[in-house]
């Protein structure tokens, strides 16, 4: 069952030179219980696209969109009480660097009360019992002590588990994880991404995961969408995208992998850089940095279609491996 619908979605801003488009004509859908990864570099509109369904974007965004809706309601219909209804609630968001999001003149009981009050019933003894359960559910030891800390009081892997224990509060039907374990030491993160993975099966929650990290993806995504300058360039299910993906950014990525470069003098990388708003190419966005580019891609923008199982933007999506499905 589709959850999350999302057709021809634009996002831009304005500026003294023109608008910025930081995503532009983004499809995809999410069912219910589904695990989708969302991969690129920074700059790819990963989160742009992500914040528009939240509506935490500025307001000086200008959101488009053919269809996007939440379990069949148009959400850009709603007036901000309405999705402020469905925001926290059934669509919850774990943002990048706990740290900073949470609020430091606040401890972090107040902070999870606060959030239950606003979106459940019951009185405060109530909330502050159900804030302990969560925190447990999340790993932290000695709830009660921790309710009473603030914090720079927590190390950087407790700040993350507070903001999985306030997105998961109100148990909600989708959760979207914006780089949840960035900032993190290598055990911290592992522990992050198990626990993440294990409360949505536990749950029965659909989970968007955004990483620049394409092995945190290959490790936890169902399906996985690949997305560079704003566009999806690559949508494929895994584990079939790492061994057999069609475009060549999703093929360049795999083998940035440190994996991927054992015997090798050096690891290899993707030359360029990502475009900005000033200097995007008039053909496919990848082209400049594209081996396989010429002529016509250089001059025309390829449009995101089906190739084989995959849906590749690009004119000369690379063959499956001999005998892959």
């Amino acid at each position: 069952m589709k959850l999350l619908e999302v057709r021809n979605l634009t996002v831009r801003f304005p500026t003294r030179r023109g608008w910025i488009h930081a995503v532009e004509n983004v499809d995809f859908d999410l069912d219910a219980g589904e695990v989708l990864g969302i991969v690129g570099e920074s700059g790819s509109g990963k989160s742009v696209t992500m914040l528009a369904v939240m509506g935490l974007l500025p307001p000086n965004a200008q959101v488009s969109a053919d269809r996007l809706s939440f379990d069949g309601t148009d959400l850009l219909a709603l007036d901000g009480r309405q999705r402020r209804s469905i925001m926290g609630k059934q669509i919850a968001m774990i943002f990048q660097e706990p740290v900073t999001r949470l609020n430091p003149c606040f401890t972090v009981g107040f902070q999870i009360t606060e959030m239950l009050a606003a979106h459940e019933t019951g009185d405060r003894a109530q909330h502050r019992r159900r804030a302990m359960e969560l925190l447990d559910a999340v790993g932290i030891s000695a709830p009660e002590a921790r309710m009473r800390a603030f914090p720079h009081q927590l190390s950087g892997g407790m700040c993350q588990r507070v903001m999985i224990a306030m997105a998961i509060a109100c148990q909600p039907r989708l959760l979207i994880a914006d780089e949840p374990s960035t900032a993190l030491d290598v055990t911290i993160q592992a522990q992050i991404l198990d626990l993440l993975i294990d409360l949505q099966r536990k749950r029965g929650m659909a989970l968007a995961l955004i990483s620049h990290d394409i092995a945190v993806i290959a490790e936890t995504a169902q399906r996985v969408l690949v997305m560079y300058a704003g566009l999806v360039v690559e949508e494929q299910r895994s584990p079939q995208i790492f061994t057999g993906p069609s475009h060549p950014y999703t093929a360049a990525l795999l083998r940035a992998l440190p994996d991927e470069s054992i015997g090798l003098p050096r690891l290899p990388t993707i030359p360029g850089s990502v475009p900005g708003a000033l200097d995007r190419p008039s053909g496919c966005v990848f082209g400049p940095r594209c081996a396989f580019a010429d002529a016509r891609c250089r001059s025309a923008r390829p449009e995101l279609v089906q190739s084989g199982v995959a849906l590749a933007r690009c004119f000369y999506p690379m063959a499956r491996p001999e005998g892959d499905a």
